[in-house]
């Protein structure tokens, strides 16, 4: 039998964009996956928006709507840590396209 990671760091980096909101991130089967940050930076010369959103089937819960980001700064999403079940998702979309950097660091533990 093959060895199973207990524990995966992970980072995912993403460019948002307009219109619906982007899957980012599916937690995988198996595991249970727990963000440690989501950190957001606007590299435009003007304001920007960004909604983030916590999918479960086909359920969006936001955890964020429309929360602007003022030109060339960032904003942490997570106040603490989110964990996400096997399936569950985290989308995003934002008021312009490419000008939102994302990056995240999850932590995935082997349900096993």
């Amino acid at each position: 039998m093959a060895a199973v990671a207990v524990n995966n760091f992970r980072t995912v980096t993403h460019s948002v964009t307009t219109g619906a909101p982007t899957v980012i991130y599916t937690a995988p089967t198996g595991y249970t996956s727990v963000f440690l940050l989501i950190s957001v930076t606007n590299v435009d010369s003007v304001t920007q928006t960004l909604s983030f959103y916590h999918r479960r089937d086909s359920t969006d819960t936001a955890l964020q709507l429309d929360s602007p980001i003022v030109a060339k700064d960032s904003i942490d999403l997570l106040p603490g840590k989110l964990v996400l079940q096997t399936g569950d998702k985290i989308a995003i979309n934002g008021s312009a396209n490419g000008v939102l950097k994302l990056v995240a660091s999850v932590l995935e533990t082997s349900n096993f």
